[in-house]
């Protein structure tokens, strides 16, 4: 039996189970594997591993794990200052965007009202999850791991929180999303842009009393939703305010 010696650094270790977290252990194997698959085979889905370094040399997920090798996986790319560094995947957008699987329904809103680009149907399979993050480069958020290791999936993260209030100052740390908020852009319902609309464009669908008391308005570009600020508008800005204190 061969083996390698493994050493997982940061959030990934998350993935493990605890005696093997944040220090180095040996892992036996019998087979010829890619460190993709080897990595994976311990927990860690590839689309949260950053960095990969084999006796101290930065290689890609095709690389064949050998015998009597020490093996550090990071979450961050830059976590250590390495020559000819390895790109495991393209840099994201520097306004990144999502696809959510079909249980975080809230999340989602809460990532429109900040202005991000938020996929969200509560009938995704996963195939067409795994596909969208693909062919679109969006970031895939789940709390399913096995969806995460599909092959299809470069850019993805698990949900470590549960609750929709945590779990959106979780993806605002995790992905820097303070830098690039922009909120009340998008549709709330369907994920369109926001533009200014006259009041007597929308006033059909006005309530009586939001006619008489308010005066301006945006509407989605796609589905046709009017929104304005309401009595509800200072609670949201609100909410926004502490997520973004987090």
């Amino acid at each position: 039996m061969d083996i390698a010696i493994f050493h997982f650094h940061g959030d990934i270790n998350f993935f493990l189970p605890k005696k093997h977290r944040h220090h180095p252990f040996e892992h036996p194997f019998a087979w010829k594997a890619s460190i993709k698959d080897m990595v994976e085979s311990l927990g860690p889905p590839h689309c949260e591993i950053a960095l990969l370094l084999v006796d101290g040399v930065s290689v890609g997920f095709d690389h064949i794990v050998l015998p009597n090798t020490k093996i550090d996986i990071y979450d961050n790319m830059l976590a250590v200052d390495v020559t000819n560094r390895v790109w495991l995947r393209p840099p994201l957008a520097d306004k990144p965007r999502f696809v959510l699987d079909t249980h975080l329904g809230r999340l989602a809103g809460y990532l429109r009202m900040m202005g991000f680009d938020t996929l969200y149907r509560n009938d995704y399979p996963d195939d067409l999850l795994a596909e969208i993050s693909d062919t679109e480069g969006r970031i895939l958020l789940t709390r399913d791991i096995g969806l995460l290791k599909r092959g299809r999936v470069q850019y993805g993260y698990f949900m470590r929180e549960t609750n929709p209030k945590t779990q959106i100052v979780e993806i605002v740390r995790r992905y820097a999303l303070s830098l690039t908020t922009s909120p009340f852009r998008r549709c709330l319902k369907c994920n369109g842009e926001l533009s200014p609309v006259e009041k007597a464009h929308v006033l059909a669908q006005l309530p009586n009393t939001s006619a008489e008391q308010y005066d301006e308005f945006r509407q989605c570009d796609d589905c046709g939703q009017v929104y304005w600020k309401g009595t509800h508008y200072d609670k949201m800005c609100e909410f926004l305010d502490d997520v973004m204190k987090g």
